[in-house]
């Protein structure tokens, strides 16, 4: 049976005890069916609705474009293609005439 690696410490010398899995190396307990449901990533717009990769959202204000004198306007529409974990920018939308960019999310509402 193969363990998942420690994700503290990424030490492969794992073991199980009852419902816990614990890396000898650095002491680190964790039950691995809530780290599963931890790895999903939950981004919501400004009005707080969750928003998931495929959705179709506006932007609520005008945005300027770094390192380019583009603006994209209020009311614009984008589809998220994917949601990343990212400290600044969670979204990577398809904007409608502007490309590919990536968004933060609390500058969108779901269309």
């Amino acid at each position: 049976m193969s363990l998942p690696p420690c994700p503290s410490c990424n030490s492969e010398y794992v073991y199980q005890d009852q419902a816990l899995l614990i890396c000898p190396e650095c002491g680190y307990e964790w039950n691995p069916e809530e780290a599963a449901e931890q790895d999903t990533v939950t981004v919501k717009d400004v009005n707080g609705t969750t928003l998931e990769a495929g959705d179709k959202v506006t932007f609520i204000k005008d945005l300027k474009v770094k390192g380019s004198s583009q603006v994209l306007k209020i009311g614009t529409k984008a589809q998220i293609r994917r949601i990343v974990d990212g400290k600044d920018h969670e979204l990577d939308c398809k904007i409608a005439g502007g490309g590919e960019m990536m968004i933060t999310a609390k500058f969108v509402k779901k269309a």
